[in-house]
């Protein structure tokens, strides 16, 4: 079967329908969670399939790039989460922290496949839409601060998140094995290309690069939020994923 732009634009305009309706306060838990599972399966596959397309001919996936300026409050945490849900959809990520007239700005620079970058933008905004949600509705302990109390419930969630698409990507790759073979090749080479390529998007911007110290939060959040990220439920239960416990 041939994919065209025309499908799989059809199959974004039902996620992005689907995604509003997790997002509405009026829905069940149990509603929101099928909803955003059959978003999820179906962006899995829409990644997929712009990716076949891509293997035969590269400019109907050109590599670009897209900048995300963090508001506050919890700045730091919603760039945790867009950075999380964009390398599990193959995209790479710069943190920037600038000062425009003296305001410290937090952003990030976000590079990789057109397709990709269009899913990362649907699904952040989505799922932060949905933590900011749930957040507000969670009592912060009464011996505990409550931003940092919310900081480590972000990160929780974020966590959750990132785990739950990683296992919906693999498993909308290895259920399109055998499209890839079709055409001579494998999803795992063809994802491997569109990486390095990424990767090389990324460097030529910004040669010098150095990693992130890493966050250290003191905040008792985390356990609930990683919870409500599963309740966020992307669709492992649909591919055959199992439910992970809190990592240490």
């Amino acid at each position: 079967m041939t994919i065209t732009d025309r499908d799989t634009d059809t199959m974004l305009a039902r996620v992005r329908k689907l995604l509003a309706k997790a997002e509405d306060p009026a829905a069940t838990t149990q509603e929101a969670e099928t909803y955003t599972a059959k978003a999820s399966e179906l962006m899995a596959a829409y990644g997929i399939d712009r990716a076949l397309l891509a293997a035969s001919d590269p400019s109907l996936d050109v590599i670009g790039d897209r900048v995300i300026v963090l508001d506050r409050p919890y700045a730091a945490e919603k760039a945790q989460l867009v950075g999380q849900v964009a390398l599990a959809l193959g995209c790479r990520v710069v943190r920037r922290t600038r000062y425009p007239d003296g305001a410290k700005e937090l952003s990030v620079h976000l590079f990789g496949h057109r397709s990709d970058l269009q899913r990362v933008e649907i699904l952040f905004t989505s799922l932060l839409l949905q933590a900011m949600q749930a957040l507000a509705r969670t009592t912060v302990p009464s011996w505990d601060h409550p931003a940092a109390f919310r900081r480590s419930w972000l990160s929780g969630f974020s966590t959750a998140v990132a785990r739950r698409l990683e296992q919906a990507e693999r498993a909308a790759a290895d259920q399109a094995e055998d499209r890839f073979a079709a055409h001579g090749t494998s999803t795992a080479l063809v994802l491997a290309d569109r990486s390095a390529a990424v990767e090389a998007a990324r460097d030529a911007t910004y040669p010098d690069l150095e990693p992130a110290a890493t966050r250290r939060l003191s905040g008792s959040g985390r356990a609930e939020g990683w919870a409500a990220g599963q309740r966020a439920d992307l669709g492992n239960s649909r591919l055959g994923g199992a439910r992970r416990r809190l990592p240490s």
